[in-house]
């Protein structure tokens, strides 16, 4: 197959690459870089030439509900658009676990992106996956200050990105299903726990204080909004593999996010 893969240097688009290549497939990488914008419209035509399905793992770091709606909607009716023409067979969208229950900010996006390709006229699969194991690496990056590191209550079902974009590949391969199962790592994980742990691990100074975030997107995370039903997809690397596997790295015991 040629696989298109919209944010393909990406935390997981990068993850969706390899394993695309690994599998045999032909691999398109839309990114800036290589001429593609998805906001402007620009290359997209070209880009999607032959092509037998795209990926979409494309993202902003966009807070508001607004704002994050904005580059969702746009985005993916731009793809939408160029497959159409194109006569591309399969739009993959990757998507989070429980955003309708707790549609807000960066959410509130998402879900309006899942609607978007709903209403499309090309045929798709919409994968809802639970946070990412480095979600705790994000929320130590941005809560520390001056030696002392926040850890938000939050329930989680970590699953490694890894896994996530191997998982997108399979479903590429299978053809339209829909919005498919939900996919979550093997075990739930407090959030709070999780950075503790990373934080150790990294041999950080400083308290690491457990803390209630505001906010409804975070209220709705305590409730366990955005964790997994029963008949979840589940990953094999726990938190704990993942964590071993990062500090394992010579010379780089801090390695930051791509």
């Amino acid at each position: 197959m040629r696989i298109a893969v919209a944010g393909g240097t990406g935390t997981v688009g990068r993850h969706v690459v390899d394993a695309a290549r690994e599998r045999g497939h032909e691999v398109v990488v839309l990114t800036r870089s290589n001429g593609v914008d998805l906001i402007a419209g620009t290359g997209v035509a070209a880009a999607l030439d032959g092509v037998d399905a795209v990926i979409d793992t494309a993202n902003a770091n966009a807070r508001s509900a607004d704002a994050a709606t904005e580059f969702f909607t746009t985005t993916t009716q731009t793809l939408l658009a160029a497959e159409q023409a194109a006569g591309v067979g399969h739009h993959v969208t990757l998507s989070i676990v429980g955003i309708d229950r707790a549609p807000y900010g960066y959410y509130a996006g998402k879900l309006a992106q899942e609607r978007a390709v709903e209403a499309g006229a090309v045929p798709f699969t919409i994968l809802r996956a639970s946070q990412f194991h480095e979600f705790a690496e994000q929320m130590l990056g941005m809560l520390s200050f001056a030696g002392l590191h926040l850890a938000p209550r939050l329930a989680s079902q970590p699953v490694a990105a890894r896994e996530v974009g191997q998982r997108l590949v399979q479903l590429a391969e299978q053809g339209p299903v829909g919005r498919g199962p939900d996919f979550a790592g093997p075990q739930r994980e407090d959030v709070s726990d999780m950075v503790r742990r990373l934080a150790k691990a990294r041999g950080l100074r400083g308290p690491v204080l457990a803390v209630s975030l505001p906010g409804k997107q975070f209220a709705a995370m305590r409730r366990g909004d955005t964790l997994p039903g029963s008949d979840a997809v589940l990953a094999t690397q726990t938190f704990d593999a993942w964590l071993a596997e990062q500090v394992a790295i010579p010379g780089n015991p801090a390695r930051p996010l791509p």
